[in-house]
């Protein structure tokens, strides 16, 4: 059998037939320059149209190549600067490319002078050990989008080689601190006190109130406020689950009042200052960061971190009595089991069920009295 074409795959069917499908790598397809696609069973007629299509990809791939020449001798940063260029990396989210954009950098600060074809597997395990020292979290999403680079060079045939795939990511252990109402109060204060700081406030209390994740809510868009029906529909970015949120009066006043300020752009809380006249959301880091120091001038615990207000609102419901099911409608979560993470052992929790018992023991105790007279 002759030599398939690239990116061709033989297709084994239920009845004995072969067909010739089209696979080339995703970067390709999201950019738009071919598609995946069912070729038949002719490879005469298979060999015609990979040959056109494949001619289109060499096309892209020496457009992109000319934009920054990558050769063996290029650099970490060359690949980066390219991958900026690319489809992989514009149809991204634009709260994302921010995001990738400041984890890039770092790597660029570790690595970006040293040649691509240097970076090994051992040379990313030990880049991946020094970003640990600054959190397990920081350094696996420096990881990632490393990874994501060098993923986009493979498709691009800069590369044949990911060192990032196969270094083994740290998890963070379980935290499970929780905000008191006080001190999210404090918080609060704080930052609405300075105008700088607004915006990170509102996405605080939001974030509190809905008991939804940080990202979503720096995301956040006019769009997904029904003002009409006091009501926030989302589409939460992790899982894709929708949530149908009431809006209490107090924060329904607040978003009035950002949006005369705000409404002229997309976002309900963007950072203040724009960059280039727009208005971008905050980065993940810059948030925390920024977060941080309000903390500190409100004098709250070092302990306390923001993405503990999401499980700090999950644990009120449990403590509240609030049945499982109704908090999964808030939390978007498909299943009991993905709540049980953000489940933990209160002394709140604890006396409502044996103070429920007890009145029920009590209550029978009661009732078998009376029957025996």
């Amino acid at each position: 059998m002759s030599k398939l074409p690239r990116y061709v795959q033989v297709i084994k069917m239920s009845d004995g037939r072969k067909e010739y499908r089209f696979n080339p790598p995703q970067s390709l397809v999201n950019a738009g320059i071919v598609k995946r696609e069912m070729y038949g069973n002719s490879l005469v007629q298979v060999k015609r149209i990979a040959k056109q299509s494949n001619a289109l990809i060499d096309m892209y791939r020496e457009e992109q190549a000319n934009i920054t020449r990558i050769t063996k001798h290029s650099k970490v940063s060359d690949l980066v600067k390219i991958y900026y260029e690319s489809n992989d990396f514009i149809m991204l989210r634009d709260s994302t490319k921010i995001d990738y954009r400041y984890f890039l950098t770092v790597l660029c600060n570790s690595m970006g002078n040293k040649k691509f074809t240097d970076i090994t597997s051992r040379v990313a395990k030990s880049a991946y050990e020094e970003w640990v020292k600054r959190g397990i979290s920081f350094a696996n999403h420096i990881a990632t989008c490393a990874s994501r680079v060098f993923n986009y060079s493979i498709d691009m045939e800069y590369t044949v080689h990911n060192p990032f795939t196969h270094i083994k990511r740290k998890s963070s252990p379980q935290r499970k601190v929780v905000w008191k109402h006080d001190d999210v109060i404090k918080f609060l204060d704080e930052a609405y006190s300075d105008y700088s700081t607004r915006n990170i406030g509102l996405i605080i209390q939001m974030a509190y109130e809905w008991c939804q994740r940080l990202g979503d809510m720096r995301n956040l868009k006019w769009t997904d406020i029904d003002f009409d029906n006091k009501m926030l529909v989302l589409e939460q970015s992790k899982r894709g689950a929708e949530v149908f949120l009431p809006i209490s009066d107090e924060l329904l006043e607040m978003l009035l009042d950002q949006h005369e300020d705000f409404g002229f752009q997309q976002y309900v809380a963007p950072h203040v200052l724009p960059t280039d006249g727009v208005f971008n959301p905050y980065a993940m880091q810059r948030l925390s960061k920024n977060g941080r120091a309000v903390m500190r001038k409100a004098g709250l615990s070092d302990e306390l971190r923001l993405m503990d207000l999401r499980r700090t609102g999950v644990t009120q419901m449990v403590d509240s009595g609030v049945p499982l099911t109704n908090i999964m409608s808030v939390t978007g979560h498909a299943n009991v089991a993905s709540v049980q993470p953000y489940l933990k052992n209160t002394y709140i929790s604890a006396n409502n069920a044996l103070t429920q018992r007890n009145v029920s023991v009590k209550s029978n105790s009661v009732s078998n009295i009376k029957s025996d007279t």
